[in-house]
């Protein structure tokens, strides 16, 4: 990392706006002292899943920590929600993995007998309901970000392609292919997308997907200089 650099990475928050408050405040705490710059990375997965999704996108815009430098990642599941505005049936099997939570937190129940010819009007009623500001937002967000020896995404990538020629479907759903190779990537990915139990931390990639939104542990990784640590949340 660049000296003078600390950044903070958070893993997938799916609905969790209680972790992200949480989180939020441990890494202001323990940043007040430091006085370079300071950067935070969300890794994408805002949505789904946990209860709060409306919730967490407002408290990414509206409350985001002061005087950090902020950069968040495109997560599948915020990809899904725009391909389910766009193609309500042909995206309709996301209500099924966390659209119907989604759905919820703007204010648009699912039917008990819902069908997938019914997704449209759930569509239709989803454009009324979800700010502009949010689908903007969602619009707008990266798919990596590279900072020092480190390369951000979402999901990870596929090996011995370069990073330019890396497909958007890869970098936000690949899973395997990415978490069993153990060869070099070029720069350390650090990734969600993949729940695992406790923090992968090998030496070409870190896996910070902890499961928050049924465990409770939602993880921080915090870089700087040669030094990685971590904070998290505790169920």
């Amino acid at each position: 990392m660049t000296p003078g650099v600390r950044l903070y990475c958070i893993g997938d928050i799916h609905g969790r706006r209680d972790l992200l408050q949480e989180l939020h405040e441990m890494i202001v705490a323990d940043a007040a002292r430091f006085e370079g710059d300071k950067k935070l990375v969300y890794l994408g997965d805002y949505i789904d899943r946990g209860m709060q999704s409306r919730e967490v996108i407002d408290e990414l815009l509206d409350s985001p920590p002061e005087e950090f430098e902020t950069v968040h990642l495109l997560g599948n599941h915020e990809q899904t929600l725009l391909d389910f505005l766009e193609y309500p049936k042909q995206a309709a099997g996301w209500l099924a993995w966390g659209g119907r939570e989604t759905l919820a937190s703007y204010g648009v129940p699912l039917p008990p007998s819902f069908r997938p010819p019914d997704a449209e009007a759930l569509r239709d009623q989803l454009r009324e309901r979800i700010s502009e500001h949010h689908i903007e937002f969602f619009r707008r967000m990266p798919l990596t970000h590279v900072a020092g020896d480190y390369l951000f995404v979402h999901a990870g990538i596929r090996p011995g392609i370069p990073l330019q020629e890396q497909s958007d479907s890869d970098l936000l759903w690949i899973r395997r292919d990415f978490t069993d190779c153990t060869e070099p990537h070029g720069h350390i990915v650090v990734h969600g997308h993949s729940i695992s139990e406790e923090v992968e931390l090998l030496p070409n990639r870190i896996g910070i997907d902890t499961g928050a939104f049924y465990t409770g542990v939602l993880t921080c990784l915090v870089l700087e200089g040669n030094t990685q640590r971590l904070l998290q949340t505790c169920p």
